[in-house]
């Protein structure tokens, strides 16, 4: 034995990452944050599923009163007018009133049919076919009758293909701005203007009346929803619409959809406007 006292060497070896004190608090702190964190996404959530329950009430409540002031109300005055040609035709001339009262009659089982659809939720489609400019025209030819406005309706453009539920808003809004210029405009002249364009679809509706004033435009008549009615709808279907007056100047009411909506896809090629008249 060459030594019999040996030797020793001290040394130490760090801990890993993983092991040491602040990793393992890091780690504790990070798991009560992730339950922190899915706690909060959860109220968040709850929150927003609340909110967006309360916009569909409130929606559904619009809705309602769309429906009612398009079913109902607009039932009521278009025979109120036809009651008031019957009126102005008695006793003078009695069988052309009984054949307008006979269209009242019509119209008013028109009405209550429509009314009962609305409430069920099974509406029939207000278009008449696929054809919008054939609908309005009917409509003023429906509104026109008597010694009303003259109603002409003119079409720029080769008719597209509308989605059916688009095409039922755009009806409504332009059924809504027509009935407004034979009631309350004291027009003598109501024109309706159709454009279909690779871009956009416009709907025009004109009158030569005694306008509207500014006030009724901005905030809409009291106890009266067909503006505010009209802008909702225009909203939804990704709309714009704009309202030309003045007193005494006439109404020009414009609905614009771009093209990208209106027909669902990108038209190809281009082509030449012309025009045809319609009633």
């Amino acid at each position: 034995m060459w030594n019999e006292a040996g030797d020793t060497i001290e040394f130490s070896i760090e801990p890993a990452y993983y092991q040491t004190t602040w990793f393992l608090a890091s780690c504790v702190a990070a798991f009560f944050g992730i339950l922190w964190a899915l706690y909060w996404y959860r109220v968040h959530q709850i929150a927003h599923e609340f909110n967006v329950r309360l916009d569909e009430r409130v929606n559904e409540r619009a809705r309602i009163a769309r429906e009612i002031h398009d079913t109902l109300l607009q039932g009521f005055q278009g025979l109120m007018l036809r009651f008031q040609l019957v009126d102005g035709l008695l006793p003078a001339r009695p069988d052309e009133a009984k054949q307008a009262l006979e269209k009242a009659l019509d119209k008013g089982d028109a009405a209550i049919v429509e009314s009962r659809d609305a409430i069920q939720a099974l509406r029939t489609p207000t278009i008449i076919g696929h054809d919008l400019a054939a609908s309005v025209a009917a409509l003023g030819e429906e509104l026109g009758s008597g010694d009303s406005a003259a109603f002409r309706v003119t079409v720029e453009g080769p008719p597209r293909e509308i989605h059916p539920v688009l095409r039922d808003e755009i009806y409504r809004i332009a059924r809504e701005a027509v009935r407004n210029a034979f009631r309350h405009a004291q027009a003598s002249r109501i024109e309706a203007e159709i454009t279909y364009s690779e871009q956009l679809l416009r709907v025009r509706i004109r009158d030569n009346g005694r306008g509207i004033e500014k006030e009724i435009v901005e905030a809409g008549r009291d106890g009266h929803y067909g503006l505010a009615g009209m802008r909702e709808r225009a909203k939804k279907i990704g709309a714009q619409l704009s309202i030309w007056t003045g007193v005494g100047a006439g109404t020009e009411v414009e609905l614009t959809i771009p093209g990208s909506i209106a027909y669902g896809t990108a038209p190809r090629g281009r082509f030449r406007l012309f025009a045809r008249k319609v009633g």
